[in-house]
């Protein structure tokens, strides 16, 4: 029972971290771009943990190819992804950012299909019906979808494609190192890009540095620390379903400290994207085998 409660626990928490991040960096646009704001927060992010994954001697890639892998993924996980969301956040809500972001598990079927030949079962093909269904309906409320809408749908693109990079490479490399190091190497190109794709604006204040500590070190350090726990210590399947809670905790803290309003279209089409996600991610039905002597 006590194991059980701290499972929830972690598993609200970081869920938690992940969704009410979206709100914190639609109010950090405020003070900082949108590229230079995620270019800092993951570089802080990711040198942070390269000292402690040095500190603690875990194992390092050991050739030019294992590292140019770590680059490119940092390349799409971190840059693309943040900086479409951060990008996203200047035209749509930090509710519908979120949503559109967590349609990965959706789309990394397809692309799983389609690149990796990866078999599916029905129950996960209907799910990703379900999620499309969802956005149809969530963006559908929208007389004309914004360019953070097609942002918010491109970040879910790009980690649909990390994650499979990580699904194909990971396994070669320390999956601690590889978090730090691509999350400093696409903090990297953010910082880049926000040099040579933007007009980039830094207002320092306590309530910039503020947002910078949150989205550095709970919002990417813990929260990662967190769920990379959870799925070595339980069922992976079982915990990426809970992911759902993510844009549901997306919404609730947009709704609760940006008075971001909760229309119909929203609410019931962000319910379809969240059992799409679930039933993506429902484990496989494990069938006992007999041992005969």
């Amino acid at each position: 029972m006590k194991e059980k409660l701290i499972f929830s626990f972690l598993v609200v928490l970081t869920t938690g971290l992940m969704g009410s991040s979206f709100v914190v960096a639609k109010i950090g646009l405020i003070y900082i771009s949108p590229l230079l704001l995620a270019g800092i927060r993951f570089t802080i992010a990711g040198s942070l943990m390269i000292f402690f994954v040095r500190l603690f001697k875990r194992k390092h890639p050991g050739n030019a190819v294992e590292w140019g892998r770590v680059v490119l993924i940092g390349a799409v996980q971190t840059a693309g992804v943040m900086g479409a969301i951060f990008l996203s956040l200047r035209t749509i809500t930090s509710g519908e950012s979120a949503i559109l972001t967590f349609m990965n598990p959706l789309l990394v079927v397809i692309f799983g299909t389609l690149v990796l030949g990866i078999k599916y079962r029905i129950i996960q093909w209907i799910g990703v019906l379900m999620g499309f269904a969802g956005v149809f309906i969530t963006m559908g409320s929208h007389l004309a979808i914004e360019i953070g809408t097609l942002l918010g749908f491109l970040s879910a693109v790009f980690w649909a494609a990390g994650t499979l990079l990580i699904k194909r490479w990971g396994v070669t490399i320390d999956m601690w190192v590889l978090t730090a190091y691509q999350m400093f190497f696409g903090g990297v190109i953010l910082l880049l890009g926000s040099a040579l794709l933007e007009t980039p604006y830094l207002v320092i204040n306590s309530s910039s540095i503020a947002i910078l500590l949150w989205l550095s070190i709970p919002a990417s350090i813990v929260q990662f620390t967190i769920w990379f726990h959870l799925l070595q210590k339980g069922d992976s399947g079982k915990v990426s379903a809970f992911l759902f809670l993510a844009p549901f905790f997306g919404i609730l803290s947009g709704w609760l400290v940006l008075d971001e309003q909760l229309g119909f279209p929203l609410l019931f089409g962000g319910s379809l994207i969240f059992a799409g996600i679930f039933l993506v991610n429902w484990p496989e039905k494990r069938v006992p085998v007999k041992v005969t002597v």
